[in-house]
């Protein structure tokens, strides 16, 4: 039996997302065994941002009006600047989200994706870590912001950049075989 052979993950995205930050999560995790969706706000298909112009385009397996977090083990937040903003104005994005939160399941952000975390009110009095021009907003959020690769504070993991992504994908491995069946 694979690690996380028995989970189901959901990938949340809107348009703008890092490529490297969704592609590397989505291997190293079906690598591990799991079911991935990309889930989006998004109809069909999604366009990735690749480092500094447009990147590959991503089917879209669940559209959020057809998911809810009763349905995943986890939830993945891939940063990139244009997506975690489409998703924070985003009613439907934003409760999936809390909904995850509510039932206490593994939330992973990295880059700019704990930007969606300060719209689900979910970092106050909590570790973290994002891409260091956000810093400011997760701190006046209310966050204690801290500068490392991987940072795990219950339930919220959370990374800095496409370096850590190694890192943050086995933090997500190493929860998600915590979770119980």
């Amino acid at each position: 039996m694979s690690k996380l052979e028995d989970k189901r993950i959901a990938l949340l995205v809107a348009n703008g997302f890092e490529q490297v930050e969704l592609t590397g999560p989505k291997y190293a995790l079906t690598k591990a065994g799991a079911d991935i969706h990309i889930v989006s706000i998004e109809p069909d298909q999604v366009k990735a941002w690749d480092s500094t112009d447009w990147g590959d385009t991503f089917d879209v397996d669940k559209h959020i009006d057809q998911v809810k977090a009763e349905d995943y083990d986890g939830l993945v937040l891939p940063g990139g600047q244009l997506n975690p903003d489409f998703l924070r104005v985003n009613d439907d994005a934003i409760n999936f989200v809390k909904d995850f939160a509510k039932q206490d399941k593994l939330i992973a952000a990295i880059c700019h994706g704990p930007w969606v975390l300060i719209e689900a009110e979910l970092v106050r009095d909590k570790r973290l870590t994002s891409y260091p021009s956000i810093k400011t907003d997760l701190i006046n959020a209310g966050a204690n912001w801290i500068d490392q690769e991987v940072v795990i504070d219950g339930n919220l993991i959370t990374s800095r950049k496409p370096d850590d992504i190694p890192a943050f994908n086995e933090a997500i491995i190493n929860a998600m075989q915590e979770v119980p069946a």
